[in-house]
């Protein structure tokens, strides 16, 4: 295509004598150019004492030892997080996300759970993530809005099997991601950078931590903390149409999958030499600017070293929806204190949080819909996590008979408690009795935390059906005892199907 002689400017060397014409309008080029104004070249940053502060906390999470409860506390959430990922894998997430590993294949470096299939590190991150949050079964920090462990223990796992660490170097690395990922979330507004801003809070939080526990794995040093907390802030993305999913896989990659798959590959470009910006959080065009809708700059260093996250971070007692775990602990609470069967109840009624309300309000999803959930804890007495996810018995007329019989509210009072995921039930029996519960700290919650055994056990119930019930009682022994392990890999056996 032939240049148009009007408006392109000369070639300023073309191998042959200028002619004058062009050489003036090369002179004029150069003026108009000499007229914008100069950028300056790029100075050495400045480092914010608050980013100094984390990057070396962040840097120092290796090497530093962990209080006993917390220890113990971080124990019971990788356990967790096992179970969840391993009768994940019984569901369609859990299986899209093995068929994903199956067919990308890739070098043979960390472990899919529940599969024969070893891949490299960032593909099994993400398959794992997407297999912790298959269901509602996984933690979940209430003051951030996040389920950590979905993103952060995937992310630490392949990770440490590709640097072959320690279980003493992989407890630190989980505790690490769940002390920096909530944080991000809070210097960024908290929960309203989901309901206003239509940001993921879940995806936020879950590649932050889960970039930070990479890097505790890799050993990463101060500088290399904040190149990695730039790459992060690069990557960090998913927004709240997450909710729309019907399948839970959208959602299980947002909160786990991408964030963990995300967080890995930041820890490996740093590690690899990769170099960036100093500071995202301040300076020009930073992260904060970018993102936040209420910044909070001063809670990304808040309490380091004195409260730990993961002891801040729920446990589900039942395998449903966050926000049904209260009204569920109100009935088993009732069903306890007095005798009645479900053919006597006339009416229940349920009061949650407005804003949770619309979560779980008569849902297409069995463990995310709080009608029929009640229903079957009324039926049942319980909620195991297979009557959780029998998605046929939806259509029960015994089941529908007694759904029907329940509403559910959205509370505006009960919304001002949140994060506190509060639950009020009432039920009429057909005899006019009235009978009522308030939750106001759901069993496993901060509050109200389940004990280590309650917590073996729902582990068992969840990765026994699976695995088998010596596989169960084994990878729980491994788990306690991690200061004992000496390679990471180690695990491998007992998550993996033979």
């Amino acid at each position: 295509m032939e240049r148009d002689r009007n408006t392109d400017p000369p070639a300023i060397y073309s191998g042959a004598n200028p002619r004058r014409r062009d050489v003036l309008r090369c002179a004029g080029w150069i003026a108009a150019f000499m007229a914008f104004p100069r950028v300056p070249e790029m100075a050495a940053e400045d480092v914010s004492p608050l980013t100094a502060k984390l990057s070396a906390y962040m840097s120092a999470a290796a090497n530093r030892p962990l209080p006993d409860e917390v220890t113990e506390k971080t124990k019971q959430h990788i356990l967790d997080t096992f179970a969840a990922m391993i009768s994940g894998s019984q569901l369609a997430p859990g299986r899209a996300a093995i068929n994903f590993a199956h067919n990308y294949g890739g070098e043979k470096i960390a472990t899919v759970v529940c599969s024969t299939q070893l891949c490299g590190a960032i593909e099994a991150a993400l398959a794992n993530g997407v297999l912790a949050h298959s269901d509602e079964t996984d933690d979940a920090h209430g003051a951030s809005g996040s389920h950590p462990g979905a993103a952060v223990i995937p992310a630490a796992l392949a990770a440490g099997e590709q640097f072959s660490i320690d279980g003493v170097r992989f407890l630190r690395a989980v505790a690490l991601g769940y002390d920096i990922g909530p944080r991000v979330v809070a210097a960024l507004g908290g929960s309203a950078l989901q309901g206003e801003g239509h940001r993921s809070t879940h995806s936020i939080a879950g590649i932050f931590g889960a970039a930070a526990a990479a890097a505790c794995v890799m050993g990463l040093n101060a500088q290399q903390m904040r190149w990695l907390l730039d790459y992060t802030a690069q990557q960090c993305s998913g927004i709240a149409a997450w909710q729309r999913d019907t399948q839970h896989i959208e959602k299980g990659f947002v909160y786990g999958g991408m964030p963990a798959r995300g967080g890995v590959t930041s820890a490996l470009l740093v590690q690899s030499g990769w170099t960036g910006v100093d500071d995202v959080f301040s300076g020009a065009d930073n992260f904060l600017q970018a993102e936040a809708l209420r910044a909070s700059p001063e809670s990304l260093a808040d309490r380091l070293g004195e409260r730990y996250e993961v002891t801040q971070t729920d446990i589900k007692k039942w395998t449903v929806g966050a926000p049904i775990q209260a009204p569920l602990d109100a009935l088993e609470n009732l069903l306890k204190r007095q005798s009645f069967n479900a053919d006597q109840v006339r009416q229940v009624t349920v009061r949650i949080a407005a804003s949770a309300a619309k979560v779980v309000n008569n849902r297409e999803m069995p463990d995310i819909c709080l009608q029929h959930m009640a229903a079957v804890m009324l039926l049942d007495r319980t909620v195991s996590f297979q009557a959780a996810h029998d998605t046929a018995r939806m259509k029960d007329p015994e089941v529908l008979k007694l759904r029907a019989k329940v509403e559910l509210i959205g509370d505006t009072e009960l919304e001002k408690v949140m994060p506190r995921r509060e639950a009020i039930v009432e039920i009429t029996l057909a005899d006019g009795a009235k009978l009522a519960e308030h939750v106001v700290a759901v069993r496993g919650s901060v509050a109200n935390p389940m004990s280590r055994e309650e917590v073996v056990a729902k582990a068992r119930d969840l990765i026994a059906p699976v695995l088998s019930a010596a596989t169960a009682a084994s990878l729980t022994d491994k788990i306690f005892a991690l200061d004992n392990v000496k390679d990471i890999r180690d695990l491998r056996p007992l998550l993996q199907r033979v």
